[in-house]
């Protein structure tokens, strides 16, 4: 084998000595491989110390660079008005939900005023109250049978509790805030700006819609507000949409056969930031 720059006879690892020493023998032991590859792992292993000594030389003069490149990145967060989606609208087709039943007819008799006379006085035992025996009132009335009888005095505390209507979802005449859809966004809105959007929120980029139900009372007043859906990652949202909504100013009465009704609405408020 002709002798190179990195196959001389004086070199110990040198492949012309390694083919003469190892000819025919001993080379399954490892040493001939050893020997054969030295010049080739020398190299590999230079190569690598001067890429590392290159690289952590570089290294302070990368991370300037890096930083003056984020420092040159402008955040702009610009709030846009509320995007508020009007309810659906009310399917005409469907039949409105029946009346409710009138009260039952107590039954009663009317009241005959006493007559002066001349004639003696007999005194007679009161009549005793019974379940069968009428109510006095003004006039004669025939009772249905499914009249309330109050009991007497003594068996009880004789307080009759408020019945509370369950609010409709439906009603021929649905409640409305006060000026329309228009000016209840820009309530909304308003208000909102008042507080601000959560910090945590405006920092990470979240946005969304918050769906939130209430009950308008028949005096226009918003009660048991609750949150339907909130915000993924934005409970901030969630909290401020509660809020505003909790303040708003009485509505317009829901109707039914003319008459006042407590009404379940469902609003969304959207929040988005570009």
């Amino acid at each position: 084998m002709a002798e190179s720059l990195f196959n001389k006879w004086d070199s110990v690892v040198a492949p012309v000595r390694n083919d003469i020493v190892f000819e025919d023998r001993n080379k399954e032991y490892g040493a001939y491989d050893l020997r054969k590859n030295h010049n080739r792992s020398v190299a590999i292993a230079l190569l690598i110390t001067g890429a590392s000594f290159i690289f952590m030389v570089s290294l302070p003069a990368i991370i300037d660079w890096i930083n003056n490149k984020m420092e040159e990145v402008e955040v702009n967060v610009d709030i846009s008005p509320l995007d508020l989606t009007a309810p659906p609208p009310i399917d005409e087709a469907e039949p409105p939900p029946p009346p409710p039943p009138p009260p039952p007819v107590m039954e009663t008799v009317k009241f005959t005023p006493p007559v002066v006379t001349d004639d003696e006085v007999v005194e007679e035992p009161p009549p005793v109250q019974t379940e069968e025996t009428p109510q006095i009132s003004t006039e004669t009335v025939e009772g249905t049978g499914d009249e309330i009888i109050i009991p007497d005095e003594g068996t009880g505390n004789n307080v009759v509790e408020p019945v509370i209507e369950t609010p409709l979802t439906i009603v021929e005449q649905m409640p409305e805030f006060i000026g329309g859809e228009e000016a209840r966004a820009k309530w909304i809105a308003k208000e909102i700006e008042k507080v601000g959007y959560p910090q945590m929120e405006k920092e990470g980029g979240v946005q969304g819609t918050v769906y939130l139900t209430f009950v308008v009372e028949k005096d226009g007043s918003i009660t048991d507000v609750k949150l339907l859906r909130g915000v993924p990652g934005g409970p901030g949202y969630d909290k401020l949409a509660l809020a505003v909504t909790k303040k708003m100013p009485h509505w317009k009465v829901g109707k039914q056969n003319g008459r006042e009704v407590r009404v379940q609405f469902n609003m969304p408020i959207k929040f988005k930031l570009n």
